[in-house]
């Protein structure tokens, strides 16, 4: 796990800080930014720049708990910052009140500062090494090793005044016993973890993350009584976290008798001009104190502005030592410092990336609209120096061309011209007092008016404003309106929306004329055979009421003459049945009694 990281839903592209790491360890994957463990120095100016708090550490405030509760024996080793970052109470109830959280004993980071300091004493009386930069800033000297590795044969082979200490409190303890060192310096995390100090430091927190823990365990400092430090006072030495505080605790103790002429530098981009000084040669015989925060350790970036400013603090540190006791004899010291092995090895962990030529460096250029020399802006806008740099670090893969907010805001631009040159829609912007802010070039069609002309009028010198003034007024949009402008024999239909960052509005007419036409002659159409069919509809009523008439007529003609003729023949059936009988009556029997009767 990095030792930082950024929260991807927060992080709004700002790049903001891309360019404020002088070394370019934020890289760009997939439009997120991650931190390059293995370019970060941890100087933290990521970490405090960020307008959007995205960036997470990593803590160890649930390790230290766990150390505490264990039952083992814990020390906590304080920053000399803590002077001015918790000056509200005396340093002695702070003490109390972090002993009541469970640490065995409390003692000063500068304790171990002023073996540290022995053993800078000791190389500049030796005068062996042409020049010397103080090791104390962890910071300072990953940059080195990062970035200017020819260099390390500069740093004093010391460790820091942490990893001093917690040789010192180990072997004055015991191995088993944990040290945890709280700290406003963010690159003590890496350094802590660091396999060359492997073991020593158990676990590093920062004055916020020691106020937390407080908090919750319900302890208030300046209610606990006073507690003394378990260390005897380690004087000029609590002057390392100030600019300047390393070259005052060696000239105290050395009395600076040594042929080096002293200087310190802070800030990352104050140390880059001095490595590139050193690089060509122009330094020699110098003690240097170097510090990658402007205002050394109690600026440091997770002081989060406790104390006010460095020149506030620096007076409260010279105030608070004034009344110290004096720094002890050099050569206990030193012999002190004898018994700690101090000695640190620096090497080459300079980062390895393929390097682009000049071809490579053209064709990504030429992505973002760079064709020649001349138009390379090296704005700076992107994180980079020199858009060259960001074209090496795409080839890297550090970074993207979308970064090139430039060449961005040309294809904005370009898109959004392309819209409005080519939309078979009118498009209109107002602002809230009605002025025509955008027009598409079709406006001229219906209006009669050119772009260049429009942007000097007000919408309400093309048409009834309406519409617009609703949108403007109740902020609510509009959506598949129709509106017709008889003066334009015009017919549209409107989305009308509002647009909160410009307080005005936006219009999408769209030209309905020729098919509302043609809807109306469609209508007008059916209108005509609907008439027509009802036309017939009554003709055809009218020849059937006629054909009923005469039908009815015939029919009851022809029911006469039936019945007529029933009657008729009926009276004539009747008259020939009544003939028929009397006839049978007179008629002999076609039987007799005679025996030949009935035979032909």
């Amino acid at each position: 796990m990095n030792i930082i990281d950024f929260g991807g839903s927060r992080c709004n592209h700002c790049y903001k800080c891309v360019r404020s790491c002088s070394v370019k360890a934020i890289d760009l994957l997939d439009s997120q930014a991650v931190v390059a463990a293995d370019r970060c120095t941890l100087c933290g100016r990521c970490f405090t720049v960020c307008p959007q708090n995205a960036k997470t550490l990593r803590s160890d405030l649930s390790l230290a708990k766990r150390l505490v509760h264990s039952g083992r024996r814990t020390i906590l080793s304080l920053d000399p910052s803590y002077l001015g970052l918790f000056s509200e109470f005396e340093p002695e109830r702070a003490v109390g009140a972090l002993c009541r959280l469970g640490f065995g004993q409390v003692r000063e980071t500068a304790e171990g500062a002023s073996n540290v300091t022995a053993e800078y004493v000791r190389l500049l009386q030796k005068g062996q090494m042409d020049n010397i930069i103080s090791s104390a800033c962890p910071s300072a000297t990953a940059y080195i090793e990062m970035y200017y590795p020819e260099l390390t044969a500069y740093l004093a082979p010391v460790v820091s005044p942490m990893i001093a200490h917690a040789m010192q409190i180990k072997k004055q303890l015991g191995e088993d016993t944990a040290v945890v060192f709280a700290t406003p310096c963010l690159a003590a995390r890496a350094e802590a973890r660091d396999a060359r100090h492997a073991g020593l430091v158990d676990a590093v927190l920062d004055f916020d993350e020691l106020a937390l823990w407080m908090a919750e365990e319900g302890i208030r400092p300046e209610s606990r009584p006073p507690v003394p430090f378990a260390n005897p006072s380690p004087a000029a030495n609590r002057l390392y976290p100030v600019t300047g505080g390393i070259i005052a605790a060696v000239e105290a103790l050395s009395g600076g008798q040594d042929p080096y002429r002293k200087f310190y530098v802070d800030g990352d981009h104050n140390c880059r001009e001095l490595c590139e000084s050193m690089k060509r040669g122009e330094i020699h015989g110098c003690f240097i104190e170097m510090r990658m925060c402007t205002g050394s350790c109690v600026k440091g970036p997770l002081s989060r502005g406790r104390g006010g400013s460095r020149f506030k603090l620096r007076l409260d540190y010279e105030k608070l030592i004034s009344q110290a006791p004096a720094l002890q004899p050099a050569p206990a010291a030193c012999r002190n410092a004898e018994r700690l092995n101090l000695n640190k090895v620096f090497c080459n962990r300079a980062p390895r990336k393929p390097q682009p030529d000049e071809d490579d460096i053209r064709e990504i250029l030429q992505h973002t609209g760079k064709m020649k020399p001349s138009d390379e802006l090296d704005c700076g806008a992107c994180g980079y120096p020199t858009c060259r740099d960001m074209a090496a670090a795409v080839y890297q893969g550090r970074a993207e061309v979308s970064m090139c907010i430039p060449y961005m805001h040309d294809q904005a631009a370009s898109l959004s011209n392309l819209v409005m040159e080519t939309s078979p829609n009118i498009v209109i912007i107002v602002d809230r007092r009605l002025n025509v802010l955008e027009y598409s070039a079709i406006g001229e069609k219906y209006f009669g008016k050119n772009r260049t002309e429009a942007l000097q009028m007000k919408i309400s010198d093309f048409f009834d404003p309406e519409n617009f003034l609703e949108v403007l007024t109740t902020r609510k949009n509009i959506h598949g309106r129709k509106v017709a402008y008889p003066q334009y024999d015009l017919i549209t239909l409107q989305n009308i929306v509002y647009l909160p960052e410009q307080d005005g509005a936006l219009a999408t007419i769209i030209d309905i004329t020729a098919s509302e036409k043609r809807a109306k002659q469609e209508y007008e159409r059916k209108l005509k055979t609907i008439d027509t069919a009802q036309k017939v509809i009554d003709k055809q009523m009218m020849v059937a009421q006629q054909i009923a008439g005469l039908l009815g007529e015939t029919t009851a003609e022809t029911k006469v003459s039936l019945t007529n003729i029933g009657r008729i023949l009926l009276s004539e059936g009747e008259q020939d049945g009544a003939a028929r009988t009397s006839a049978q009556q007179e008629a002999p029997l076609p039987f007799s009694e005679d025996k030949g009767a009935g035979k032909c």
